[in-house]
């Protein structure tokens, strides 16, 4: 990835959905409860990136004991129908989750979901490569009428 040098924000003009995921692996030895929990996302992510009308937007995820993915998606509704899809790869997954491996407490899941109106947010980059919200929307070099956070949320670009 190369480096954008200077500073960067974001134009996304429509209501959108950011979705943490992540799992925690409480007990190591129980490599086969919780790797299989581990498995499951990159195929789901897969599934996502090849279907455009999945509403699915995009992600980027950090590993560790605690992992954490941060997704972003063009609604609710689209996140739910998918969570909820019995031919999609999340809902056996889960399904599998529940019976087999829940009650272990060896590996812990998570998920926080937040709905963002048009124009009620904001973000910074500086000499980063395209990230995060920039990879889902059009990034744009920072003026001095978007220089201060207060002023990039008040002065949303409009495309």
């Amino acid at each position: 990835m190369s480096i954008i040098p200077g500073r960067m924000t974001t134009q996304l003009n429509q209501d959108f959905v950011v979705f943490l995921i992540g799992m925690r692996i409480n007990k190591f030895w129980r490599l086969g409860q919780w790797w299989p929990v581990a498995q499951s996302m990159p195929r789901m992510i897969q599934e996502l990136e090849k279907n455009p009308d999945s509403g699915f937007l995009g992600s980027e995820q950090w590993l560790g004991r605690t992992t954490i993915m941060v997704q972003y998606w063009e609604s609710f509704e689209k996140l739910e129908t998918y969570a909820r899809d019995p031919n999609a790869e999340h809902y056996p997954n889960w399904v599998r989750f529940n019976k087999l491996v829940r009650a272990s407490g060896a590996v812990g899941v998570w998920h926080e979901t937040y709905q963002i109106a048009a124009g009620k947010h904001e973000s910074i980059y500086v000499n980063m490569p395209v990230f995060g919200l920039g990879k889902v929307s059009k990034s744009t070099t920072v003026t001095d009428s978007l220089d201060q956070a207060r002023q990039r949320l008040q002065n949303a670009p409009k495309l």
